[in-house]
């Protein structure tokens, strides 16, 4: 098990922040914040720097590869993980390259998170 993070939640699905916090808690992490839309998620970022961001690719108003983007220019440290789809491999890419370290495909599974969370605590928070 990994230190408690405080995590930072992007989607525009009720239904997906809803489980991804049940997921979160269940291992131990802190859901301090989630947002509906990738501008509601650069505020929010600047608000609350959570130690975590799980950041869905589309929503509305911005996508999350933007938000991505703009959230590693505030802060280079970020460690945000991509929640995908299946399909959208060159999305993924695009973000990855906006600076997201991670990614996962839903529907999301509490074991892949926990690896991917753990992967990421490990290789960028020394």
């Amino acid at each position: 098990m990994t230190e408690k993070l405080r995590v930072m939640v992007v989607d525009d699905s009720n239904a997906t922040i809803k489980k991804l916090e049940v997921i979160l808690l269940d291992l131990g992490h802190e859901l301090v914040l989630s947002s509906k839309t990738g501008v509601e998620a650069i505020s929010d970022y600047q608000q609350c720097r959570p130690d975590l961001v799980t950041m869905d690719i589309t929503m509305p108003e911005l996508d999350g590869i933007e938000a991505t983007k703009r959230i590693m220019e505030l802060d280079p440290n970020a460690l945000i993980i991509m929640v995908t789809s299946h399909g959208q491999e060159q999305k993924v890419m695009d973000a990855i390259d906006a600076g997201a370290k991670g990614y996962i495909l839903k529907p999301i599974r509490k074991e892949k998170l926990q690896e991917t969370i753990e992967k990421l605590i490990n290789a960028y928070r020394k």
